[in-house]
């Protein structure tokens, strides 16, 4: 018989991972909390030299198009220096431009979007099948759907591979405000919601242009990255919180070959003059009188509830018991939105782990649960797309900003559908059933499933019973 250790520890593999590996041994701890909060310690970062930045892979993009040769014009009233890049420290100094680096940011390789998105979502996936506990990991994933994008709108596509790794993956564990920067100043983000092409009623650009204000950005912050649906906020501080972010854009690669793809801040474009976000008044200081409003409501009570919320409800249960949400709105008001201890907080509640396991993993996380319990090292890139295509999670394309569902009601229509990708999941793989099912169920198995697996045909369908089980669906 397990022990009790043995299936907590497999429990928390399935739920605050994506699942234990096939062909690994069995992960037992005699402390199952503290499996997890080791995993805490390893920063999730994704440093592939593959891979370029946000502001590499927009030079390299513009060099792209033949059609369109690169060429020098002038951007008026640019701030370069008014706001670090999103993958600096807030105090960091501006890398020096060595000739050599100078060369390479003027004269990068050409490349396409789709084969950045491709190189970008091809080392995701397989971070997410190397990781041996896997709960940082799935932060990045949670994390990177509450700030989500959309590579639908094809400029945005070299850039949402960037903004995972540049303002979600080193700010997991530190605090909110820090990612919560990182990523309303990022270029994907920007261009997404429109802000790039905001420009203050009053600015000097905006008395001399018809284009105007946007409210995308400044709208979906408030709604859905900070205080939460229907909560505190008002249509005038929605519109007054876009008035303050006017000028916050990207430099245009096509006009700026060496600085081209960073963030910048146009002073011509920004609203001029004061303005009141959630009855506090902030005086203008250009970009940071947009840091200083995000400096706050990465500090707000609702703020702190709504993110306490979506955690629970993405890691433990579509209904998160009410102690289990306080204790991290608590603990995240507490910490200064310090994310790591809130993650600690989670983990060390007894409600995060006495939860049913009634709570349907995404088809993301389900298919990489089922090439990890087939031993796959690499993932298949077409297979991966059609896959979540057809269950209606393909990579880095919600329908909206506000990403893609965690309440288990959207996906179960499409559990009828894992059938026929378990199956084609399921040939070839390296792994024995018998020692998958031991390693990746065991305990957790009900007799119903045991005797299912052991009745297989082959061992193709025996691993395709195994991913189709209820216990290895659910968290």
């Amino acid at each position: 018989m397990a022990s009790d250790s043995a299936i907590q520890t497999l429990l928390g593999l399935h739920r605050f991972g994506f699942g234990p590996r096939g062909d690994m041994p069995s992960v037992e701890s005699a402390d199952p909390r503290g499996l997890f909060l080791a995993d805490l310690e390893k920063p999730p970062l994704l440093n592939d030299p593959a891979l370029l930045g946000s502001a590499e892979a927009a030079r390299a993009v513009e060099t792209a198009k033949e059609s369109r040769p690169l060429r020098r014009q002038r951007v008026p009233a640019v701030d370069r220096s008014a706001m670090p890049g999103p993958m600096q420290a807030e105090n960091s100094s501006e890398p020096e431009r060595t000739p050599e680096v100078a060369k390479r940011q003027r004269a990068p390789a050409p490349v396409k979007r789709m084969e950045l998105f491709t190189l970008e979502s091809q080392a995701r996936f397989d971070k997410a099948l190397s990781v041996d506990v896997g709960l940082t990991e799935r932060l990045v994933w949670f994390w990177s759907n509450h700030f989500c994008v959309s590579a639908a709108k094809g400029l945005v596509r070299p850039y949402c591979g960037p903004l995972e790794r540049e303002a979600i993956r080193p700010n997991v564990l530190g605090r909110f405000k820090d990612m919560l920067l990182a990523v309303e100043s990022h270029p994907a983000m920007l261009i997404y919601l429109d802000n790039a092409r905001s420009i203050g009623p009053n600015s000097p650009a905006g008395r001399n242009r018809s284009r105007g204000l946007n409210e995308n950005l400044a709208r979906e912050i408030l709604e859905l990255h900070t205080l939460g649906v229907r909560t505190v906020y008002t249509q005038a501080d929605v519109t007054n919180f876009a008035k303050v972010i006017t000028g916050w854009g990207m430099m245009p690669a096509r006009q700026d070959s060496e600085l081209g793809g960073e963030f910048y801040f146009n002073d011509r474009m920004h609203e001029p003059g004061p303005q009141t976000v959630l009855a506090k008044t902030y005086p203008d200081k250009g970009v940071e009188q947009g840091k200083d409003v995000l400096s706050d409501l990465a500090r707000h009570p609702a703020t702190a509830r709504h993110i306490a919320s979506k955690l629970a409800m993405h890691f433990v249960s579509d209904h998160p018991p009410e102690a289990l949400v306080e204790s991290l709105a608590k603990r995240f008001l507490e910490t200064d939105g310090d994310l790591k201890e809130v993650t600690k907080t989670m983990l060390a509640a007894q409600e995060s782990w006495d939860a049913p396991r009634t709570k349907i993993k995404r088809p993301s996380e389900w298919i990489i649960g089922c090439l990890r319990a087939g031993g796959v090292q690499s993932a298949d890139l077409k297979t991966m797309g059609l896959s979540l295509t057809a269950l209606g999670e393909p990579l880095w394309r919600p329908s909206s900003p506000k990403g893609f569902s965690d309440d288990s009601a959207t996906w179960i229509d499409g559990i009828a559908q894992r059938v026929d990708i378990a199956s084609r999941l399921s040939r070839g793989l390296p792994v024995e059933p018998p020692m998958a099912f031991d390693r990746v169920l065991g305990p957790l198995a009900s007799e119903d499933t045991r005797r299912a697996i052991a009745r297989a045909a082959d061992r193709s369908q025996a691993m395709a019973l195994l991913m189709m089980a209820p216990e290895f669906q659910r968290r």
